[in-house]
């Protein structure tokens, strides 16, 4: 097994770093592959995201000196059961078949020729059972495969990726189920005193603030407020922020 030296060490805090910090998906994913050049010998890569709405169906490429095609792993990769498993892993093709029954195979033959492919190595990002992105790395023909060391490195990363894209969907999905303020009123079955009230908390005024503007005392303002968090299944101001949308 290698030994990792310092400098290697560095790089990989650094991408770790990234996964976590780096605010949109697409730029990390990107630097992701353009760092990995630093601690892992390859000549292109893809990262492929899973479909929120159909996790067998992969989206959003983001690649490394290649074409940003879909690499037709639904209709012919024969370890498509491997990589849909919602399971974190990393392993070489050669692991899974021979490298002289993969050079037969339709995909090795529609994918790899084509580019001047020859190995690979894949880290299938899956968490709680739940399928989240592939990222392929390949060498071209004439190179020698992946090793061990080169698993054992893309292994400390796996889940951090996987992850990071977890929390994203989670995120997602949040963002997706609030509602409007006009939402709110109308299957709450606010009154316009309510609406009113309930944009201005949403807006971050405090109660001060609130009753100056609408000429009513703090008393009045709580007991719409309460009647509001009533209607709406709440108790505090984090809930409802975390059920309304800030902007229609």
């Amino acid at each position: 097994m290698k030994t990792l030296e310092t400098n290697d060490w560095m790089i990989l805090n650094s991408i770790i770093y990234k996964i976590y910090t780096t605010e949109d998906a697409d730029i990390m994913r990107e630097q992701f592959l353009e760092q990995m050049k630093m601690v892992l010998d390859f000549d292109s890569a893809d990262f492929f995201l899973a479909d929120s709405q159909e996790s067998r169906h992969l989206v959003r490429p983001v690649t490394y000196n290649c074409d940003d095609e879909s690499p037709m792993y639904d209709e012919i990769n024969s370890n498509r059961g491997i990589v849909y498993s919602g399971k974190s892993l990393v392993y070489r093709e050669t692991d899974m078949i021979s490298d002289e029954k993969r050079v037969q195979t339709e995909y090795y033959q529609k994918v790899y020729r084509p580019n001047n492919w020859h190995y690979a190595i894949q880290m299938i990002l899956g968490r709680n059972k739940e399928f989240l992105g592939v990222v392929t790395f390949y060498r071209t023909i004439g190179k020698d495969n992946f090793q061990y060391d080169d698993i054992f490195i893309l292994d400390m990363l796996k889940d951090h990726l996987a992850f990071r894209l977890y929390k994203d969907g989670q995120q997602k999905d949040e963002r997706a189920e609030k509602l409007t303020i006009t939402e709110v009123t109308e299957k709450y079955e606010l009154t316009k005193r309510e609406h009113t009230i309930l944009q201005l908390l949403m807006q971050g005024k405090d109660n001060h603030t609130i009753c100056e503007e609408l000429s009513i005392s703090v008393n009045t303002l709580k007991k719409h407020i309460l009647n509001i968090y009533r209607k709406l299944g709440i108790r505090n101001r984090v809930q409802m922020f975390k059920m309304i949308k800030e902007k229609e």
